[in-house]
């Protein structure tokens, strides 16, 4: 078993992240992409400006591969976008030699599970190595036999529907020519597809508001664009964040600036508006929806954009024992500590390999799908998560349990999630900040 290499499902930042710590500790590995390239899933939004400096958002293990090839680090204030992180960083940590002879691209994985066993199974389980069955090119299917799994995957490929109760609205299918999941790019590649449109933005995250302030930018350009925002929140102040008290400015800034265009009337905001038909009408569309008890039509739209969050896909999971909260879908140990039912703060108690466990022994889902359908997951969570885990696999175990993780205060907690205060917590060095409730 210990010569068997560890398994990363997704090259994304995470995975990549997980490459470079067992690269570190000499480890073998193999990493499997889906995408054409690694960080695909970044690229899809490789015109948006993330809201935290490069300090955050590159791994310590990752650093040290990268600075030993005479690779120099960008400005660490500096905000990149999708493309820069790209660019100056992904691609250059996956060309390494201690990398890209393991990575494999265009590979899906289809199925996990224990050699001969099926979940059923239990009598020496953990003394059978995982297999990994991927689709590589040309439809190539071939078995891993690996001693461990980490899984990297990620949410971004299944996004929540639009449908109110997290069930696709009637129409929703037949309508998606007019529906975008995800951060278009609406002053460049997607110009043409909004201007001068009537366009309905879902969602009431970082991504809608970022979404609202590019649309507000094109109808500067083009006069006839019309912006609804629509949102299940009881009202809209409740997305504005921490605004000045944000440790982040530039994710303080989204939430003043959407205030500011709320206040101005330069978008049309539906607030609670449970959306439950789109329906086509002389080739445009109505959303169908509930308000305040009643039904409310919204007509005349062209087109949606849809930044409703999230959900972790376990199709291919199906034969691995996991531990999976019933209501985030995140790992049960850390459902507590990020459930927006309890708190809504964008920082983390520190959590690592105890708290990723799975009854299938040495398999972990770690970054954004660790979380679930939870939505404050940061790239520096993920790296804190790797690096535990991977310390745990190499047998340092001191390492592992010393989990520590700083991240910004998001200088907000939602009354609403039955807390009332963000505090400061006694080993600053340790975490920013924490949620009481």
């Amino acid at each position: 078993m210990k010569s068997l290499p560890i398994a990363i499902i997704g090259a994304g930042p995470v995975g990549l992240a997980a490459a470079a710590h067992l690269a570190v500790r000499k480890q073998p590995f193999v990493i499997f992409e889906a995408g054409a390239t690694v960080a695909h899933n970044i690229l899809s939004w490789g015109h948006v400006r993330v809201f935290s400096p490069w300090q955050y958002n590159i791994d310590k293990a990752a650093r040290q591969l990268l600075e030993a090839s005479g690779w120099q680090a960008p400005e660490a204030e500096d905000l990149p976008t999708g493309r820069e992180l790209y660019e100056q960083y992904f691609l250059p940590l996956a060309a390494l030699p201690a990398i890209q002879p393991f990575l494999f691209l265009e590979s899906k994985v289809l199925a996990i599970g224990r050699k001969h066993l099926d979940k059923l199974k239990t009598k020496d389980r953990e003394n059978v190595p995982f297999m990994v069955q991927v689709a590589h090119p040309h439809q190539q299917i071939k078995h891993y036999e690996v001693r461990a799994v980490i899984d990297a995957t990620g949410t971004w490929q299944s996004p929540n529907p639009i449908g109110s109760g997290g069930i696709a609205a009637p129409g929703e299918a037949a309508h998606h020519k007019h529906v975008f999941y995800g951060i278009p790019d609406i002053l460049g590649e997607h110009q043409e597809r909004y201007k001068n449109k009537s366009v309905v933005v879902v969602g009431s995250g970082h991504s809608a508001i970022n979404t609202i302030l590019e649309l507000d930018r094109l109808k500067e350009a083009f006069p006839d664009t019309t912006i609804h925002w629509v949102l299940r929140k009881k009202h809209v102040s409740e997305v504005y964040g921490g605004q000045e008290n944000d440790a982040l400015p530039a994710r303080g800034a989204l939430g003043i600036k959407i205030e500011q265009l709320v206040e101005e009337d330069r978008v049309n905001v539906y607030t609670p508006f449970q959306i439950q038909q789109i329906v086509g009408q002389e080739g445009r569309l109505t959303l169908v929806g509930e308000q305040y008890g009643e039904l409310r039509a919204l007509p005349g739209i062209d087109e949606i954009i849809s930044n409703t969050g999230s959900r972790p896909d376990f199709s291919f999971l199906r034969e691995v024992r996991l531990s999976v909260d019933p209501a985030l879908e995140s790992a049960s140990e850390i459902a507590e500590l990020i459930d927006p039912n309890i708190h809504s703060c964008g920082t983390v108690r520190p959590h690592g390999e105890k708290e990723l466990r799975h009854p299938d022994k040495d398999f972990y889902i770690v970054g954004a799908k660790s979380y679930g359908r939870a939505p404050t997951f940061l790239m520096a969570t993920g790296y804190e998560q790797v690096r535990s885990i991977v310390a745990a696999l190499s047998g340092d175990w001191e390492a592992a349990r010393q989990v520590e993780l700083e991240l910004p205060e998001t200088g907000v907690c939602s009354l609403d999630a039955g807390v009332a205060c963000c505090e400061s917590v006694a080993e600053p060095e340790k975490v920013a900040a924490t949620c009481c409730g």
